[in-house]
């Protein structure tokens, strides 16, 4: 048996190295750490209990004017008289007009009687021609064809011009398109006007539109509002309903604030007027679900135990970022999504998707979502959850994707 013998020296720095290289693979573990989309929850009945001021317009507003040029002759009204639908409202000088119309029609009449008579020329000659092929030649009768056919062309010119005039001449008259108001008058009577220049304005004021701004952290909670109630400065103590009419989807750069149109109807015993000031706010009963504060969720953030029976949302912690499993109540739903009647608290951060593959405790990476109108989720990135901004993941595992996280080597 031959015995080799290692050095002192070496032995040691073997062993070392065994040792080493064992301590190093037992730190060196793998840390899962799952990003999840959360919302940030707000009361609903915080855009209930808002008030938000606004001005009135007609629902139809025009600034009428003549198509034609010319000298008024007729001016009726004045501001603040009320007209009907096809009421002559200003009327232009119309001899010019009727001038041209006289003109264009003797035309047509002309024209009409040399093609009678052009007709019967051919007629004439295509009668000989079928007797006696010989009487008269091709070239006479072609002319004669020929000479028909652009008098009822030029026929057809001159008509076109006679209804041209005649809608001239009718368009010296200034109607209103609708019933309503005036409200403005921009010339004076035998004044000479032109074409699309303003004559007066007229507002409809059967129903009335007020524009109100809404903020954009209460905006979404707007398709839910059934019903406004209106006050006026000029009318202490009545309210108007209203109902949502239009939601613009362009923020103001300088306030910040969408802009959300409510229609009422022009009630009986008052008149509102275009220009009133006033405010606006949520009619009682007109949100959706119970009146005490509730939340609005995806339905993707809830999930149920085994037995069906409970309802449960994963709560995110800013401190710790764990998950806290949290029974709630949940309502009916909307198109935002699904109400939480209660278990929830404003400010908290509820997880929206990925549910089914979380558990209590796990610490994961925050990925802020927002909810917008139509209840889709949008991720955002500038809100601020007193942590460090979370990084876009490259790859996702099933529904919310893993984060590999290893500690250094020694």
């Amino acid at each position: 048996m031959v015995k080799i013998k290692i050095p002192a020296r070496l032995s040691i720095l073997l062993l070392s190295f065994l040792i080493l290289q064992t301590s190093c693979r037992e730190q060196t573990r793998r840390t899962v750490i799952r990003p999840v989309r959360a919302l940030q929850v707000e009361e609903t009945l915080v855009i209930g209990q808002r008030v938000f001021p606004g001005r009135t317009r007609a629902l139809n507003r025009v600034n009428l004017s003549f198509r034609v040029s010319g000298p008024l002759i007729k001016r009726p009204v004045i501001v603040g008289d009320r007209v009907k639908k096809e009421e002559v409202v200003a009327r232009i000088d119309p001899r010019d007009f009727l001038a041209a119309l006289k003109s264009s029609q003797g035309d047509k009449e002309k024209t009409e009687a040399r093609l009678r008579f052009a007709k019967s020329d051919y007629e004439r000659a295509e009668t000989v021609w079928n007797e006696d092929p010989g009487a008269i030649s091709v070239s006479y009768l072609d002319q004669k064809r020929e000479e028909r056919n652009q008098l009822a062309g030029g026929l057809k010119a001159i008509n076109a011009q006679v209804k041209s005039d005649r809608d001239a001449l009718d368009d010296t008259y200034l109607r209103s398109p609708f019933d309503g108001i005036v409200v403005a008058t921009y010339v004076e009577n035998f004044e000479y006007v032109r074409a699309e220049q303003p004559i007066m304005r007229i507002l409809d004021l059967t129903e009335v539109e007020m524009m109100i701004d809404i903020p954009e952290a209460l905006i979404k909670f707007v398709p839910q509002v059934k019903d406004f109630v209106v006050r006026f400065d000029a009318f202490p103590g009545r309210e108007f309903n209203a109902t949502v009419k239009e939601i613009g989807t362009e923020a103001s750069r300088v306030t910040r604030t969408y802009p959300v149109t409510l229609v009422m109807k022009q009630p009986e015993d008052v008149t509102i007027l275009a220009g009133m000031a006033g405010d606006a706010s949520v009619a009682p009963g007109s949100l959706p679900g119970k009146e005490e504060a509730h939340f609005i969720v995806p339905p993707s953030a809830t999930f149920s135990d085994k037995k069906q029976e409970q309802t449960f949302v994963w709560i995110y912690n800013p401190q710790t970022k764990q998950l806290e499993r949290r029974e709630v109540v949940i309502g009916s739903l909307t198109s935002m999504g699904l109400i939480v009647e209660s278990g929830l608290t404003s400010g908290e951060w509820v997880v929206t998707s990925g549910v089914s593959f979380l558990s209590e405790g796990e610490t994961v990476e925050l990925l802020p979502v927002e909810l917008n109108s139509m209840g889709e989720q949008i991720e955002i990135h500038h809100k601020n959850t007193d942590e460090e901004p979370v990084p876009k993941q490259a790859e996702d595992d099933e529904e919310v994707g893993l984060v590999i996280q290893s500690s250094k080597s020694v």
